[in-house]
């Protein structure tokens, strides 16, 4: 790749990468069928940020929002059950076996923050989206730690699923199934001795954790909890992760993905012009394919849908050209949050 194509954005390319994975997995994303919503929310989200939803048929666009409704998991008929209520990632355990499928049918705090996202970036109008039982799957879920399990048929509970919870309590503009003090207080006692975030206290500090914990803090209004010198410590933590490109801990490789979880993390802390945009954007386009659309984790190495978007989404950030504007805290298009804005709107006014 030459010099020239390297600082060229491929968004037809990109756009054809998308679309394949919305209509058919590779094999080699067979183990994460289980999760399909997400690689969904990275095609779906990834046209957005390209500005090409528009070149999705309404007929495609209908099929994945409906698919996205049966995922949805609603309370117990017998007992009003709301537990396990959200989304799940696939329909791959939907197995009519009696009535013992219901053990396996609870939703998973990921797939409900991406499955709203990805209503959201179709327009749909989340109608049909359960919101009082999905709060009550929320708060299900949220421990005495106050961080949060991602579903309660058994899974880790960490940094991540505090972020899924407090994106989908502010989508369905509902906060009474997240405790936000508990949250706050998770969150600073998970700060490390060099200020950057970790997925539970006394463990290492890491840029994915770090953008969770501090979208989290903005999303709840929170972020006045930090101290100055908290503040301070995060911007220089952040700062120090750009080689080039940004990498997610100290002695790390840089990866394309970290331009956003990192680049975003500064943009909550209104510290993103401190950091060197041309290197940042040079890396990024390091590990672009200009043949068959796609960015990587590294140069020279295959792409997939994660690194695709996140890339694109780091590239927005720093105002690359013919990108739509991302709103960090939420990780979707400025487009998909006024359209989020409008419901609430609405939702206020009913």
């Amino acid at each position: 790749m030459n010099n020239e194509e390297s600082i060229i954005l491929a968004n037809r390319q990109h756009g054809k990468y998308f679309m394949r994975f919305l209509n058919v997995l590779p094999a080699s994303l067979s183990s994460h069928d289980t999760t399909r919503v997400t690689i969904a929310y990275f095609a779906v989200s990834g046209l957005d940020v390209l500005g090409s939803i528009s070149t999705m048929s309404l007929e495609l666009q209908n099929r994945i929002i409906q698919w996205i409704y049966r995922l949805q998991v609603h309370p117990d008929k017998d007992t009003g059950d709301m537990s396990v209520c959200g989304f799940q990632g696939s329909s791959t355990v939907n197995i009519d076996f009696n009535s013992r499928n219901k053990l396996y049918r609870c939703g998973h705090l990921a797939m409900t923050y991406t499955g709203l996202c990805i209503l959201l970036a179709l327009g749909d109008d989340l109608s049909r989206v359960n919101r009082k039982a999905i709060i009550e799957g929320v708060k299900a879920l949220q421990t005495e730690e106050g961080n949060f399990a991602a579903t309660l048929s058994g899974c880790e509970s960490d940094m991540r699923f505090v972020y899924c919870a407090a994106c989908i309590s502010y989508i369905l503009n509902d906060w009474s199934g997240f405790n936000i003090k508990s949250a706050t207080d998770y969150i600073i006692k998970s700060i490390g001795y060099d200020y950057g975030i970790a997925q539970c206290p006394e463990l290492e500090s890491h840029g994915g954790t770090t953008f969770c914990a501090l979208a989290t803090l903005s999303l709840t209004n929170q972020l006045d909890q930090l101290s100055e010198a908290q503040i301070e410590g995060l911007k220089r933590w952040l700062l120090l992760r750009q080689i080039d490109g940004f990498q997610g801990r100290p002695n790390k490789p840089v990866d394309t993905c970290y331009s956003f979880w990192v680049g975003a993390s500064l943009k909550i802390l209104n510290a993103l012009h401190l950091s060197d945009y041309a290197n940042n954007r040079s890396y990024v386009y390091e590990t672009q394919d200009i043949v068959v659309g796609g960015f990587s984790k590294w140069p020279d190495t295959c792409t997939d849908p994660m690194h695709t978007y996140l890339g694109l989404a780091g590239l927005s950030l720093i105002g690359e050209s013919g990108l739509f504007e991302i709103v960090p805290t939420l990780n979707i298009s400025k487009r998909a949050h006024e359209h989020l804005k409008t419901l609430h709107e609405q939702w206020a006014s009913s």
